[in-house]
């Protein structure tokens, strides 16, 4: 007997089911379907085994060969194209399918056919995407699967978008504000390495042909520029150095987590770092709650999420103490305190010369979540209203981090200016000294 796949929906509930029937013809199918309390929306026959290797077979066709993950900007657009298309009432099959057909090739559109096939073969869009997890991670996952068991899942979709794009809008404004420096401080190193490798050695040649002792400056200017000629590559290869000896140092956990409480610490940028980790974990833990996400769940999510081993630490024990029956207030307060850590007062000795120990031992028990963030979250449990404490504390460390880009991009200006005009000075004060000597000496 034939088998008919087919889509329908309950006329109770009003939920989408997608099932199978046995049936001798598709008008038999269609009454049996009805007896169920169904209404057909789409009924086909299941083709034959060749049939469906030979579909499986050109669907793989239509794949590209792709490595890495999705990025953030394409997965965050795909969420906001797919809830609008649950707003207007198409399936979630029809939907994706549509929207895959519009993707270029690559990772994403690679993901979004094996959803395709994953729900054709019967599985709900939770464990669809759970499948494909260098495109859809956890805390994605989480929510569609929250959507789907509160049968609000337009609404969750609608949530997930809005909260993709703010964090997307949030790296925007930080990398835009790093382009300016970046750029300048390239092009400097270029222009000053142009000087040293060919400007300099002419003056070089001029002065020994004088035979007169040169002034400490121009000896000093000299040798700077001997040592570039001879040791040009250490240029790139001292910053490559340091990354790699980071990294390595990152392979042991005692060590990240030295790196981590550095990076939090560290005069000027390490207030950007913590309010930029706070604003998207508030957001991230304020989403999953307010989606139906259990508190546990939530916490576990946020912690992987976080990208610091002090957050992780302290969502950890925060998950930890509710377990044991306490709320979040408490524990949040009395964890947030860091740890004395030896590889960050490492790290403060050797990029903070001669203070760096000094300020270590002066920072590092200041805690990393401020009282507001505290209260907020105690107001919230008081009110069961913590979702939407959460939302207003991101919003906050996101204005803050917005100012403090600002700010840091504007000290950084004048800063740049003085640097490079205090190296160009120094290098014209040095080449025309020995020339006002010798000009001396001849008069």
């Amino acid at each position: 007997m034939p088998t008919f796949q087919f889509e329908a929906i309950d006329a109770a509930t009003g939920k989408e089911i997608r099932d199978t029937v046995d049936a001798a013809s598709e008008a038999e199918a269609q009454a049996t379907i009805r007896s169920m309390g169904y209404m057909v929306t789409k009924l086909k026959a299941r083709k034959s085994k060749p049939a469906a290797a030979a579909t499986t077979k050109g669907r793989k066709g239509g794949r590209s060969f792709a490595i890495g993950k999705v990025k953030h900007k394409e997965l965050t657009l795909f969420t906001r194209q797919l809830s609008i298309l649950m707003d207007a009432g198409l399936p979630i099959l029809r939907s994706i399918k549509l929207l895959a057909q519009m993707q270029k090739p690559g990772r994403l559109k690679n993901s979004l056919l094996d959803v395709c096939d994953e729900i054709e073969g019967g599985a709900n869009l939770s464990e669809a995407l759970s499948k494909s997890p260098k495109a859809f991670d956890r805390l994605y996952c989480n929510m569609i699967r929250a959507g789907e068991a509160g049968g609000a899942l337009e609404v969750i979709l609608r949530r997930l978008s809005e909260f993709m794009e703010k964090s997307q809008a949030l790296k925007r404004k930080v990398k835009g504000a790093l382009v300016y420096p970046i750029v300048v401080v390239t092009v400097a190193v270029g222009i000053l390495g142009f000087i040293m490798v060919t400007i300099v050695p002419q003056f070089k040649k001029i002065f020994e042909d004088f035979g007169s002792e040169l002034p400490p400056m121009t000896q000093l200017l000299i040798n700077i520029s001997n040592w570039v000629m001879n040791y040009w590559y250490l240029i790139p290869a001292i910053p490559f150095g340091i990354n790699m000896v980071i990294k390595l140092i990152k392979l042991i956990p005692y060590g990240r987590f030295g790196w981590d409480l550095f990076a939090l610490k560290v005069v000027v940028f390490g207030q950007l770092v913590e309010k930029n980790i706070l604003s998207r974990s508030c957001r991230t833990l304020g989403t999953l709650l307010a989606s139906g996400v259990p508190i546990l769940e939530a916490l576990n999510i946020t912690k992987e999420t976080s990208g610091n081993m002090m957050f992780e630490r302290l969502f950890q024990k925060v998950s930890d103490s509710i377990r044991d029956g306490d709320a979040i207030a408490k524990p949040l307060k009395a964890y947030s305190i860091p740890p004395f850590n030896l590889i960050a007062a490492l790290f403060w000795t050797v990029f903070v010369p001669f203070a760096g120990p000094l300020m270590y031992l002066m920072r590092y028990k200041q805690p990393v979540v401020d009282d507001l963030v505290i209260n907020m979250v105690d107001v919230g449990e008081e009110s069961g209203e913590l979702d939407t404490m959460l939302y207003k504390v991101s919003d906050n460390y996101d204005e803050e981090v917005a100012v403090l880009t600002e700010s840091l991009t504007s000290l950084m200006e004048p800063l740049l200016i003085v640097f490079l005009g205090g190296a160009v000075g120094f290098i014209v004060i040095a080449l025309f000294l020995p020339l006002v000597k010798l000009i001396q000496d001849l008069s």
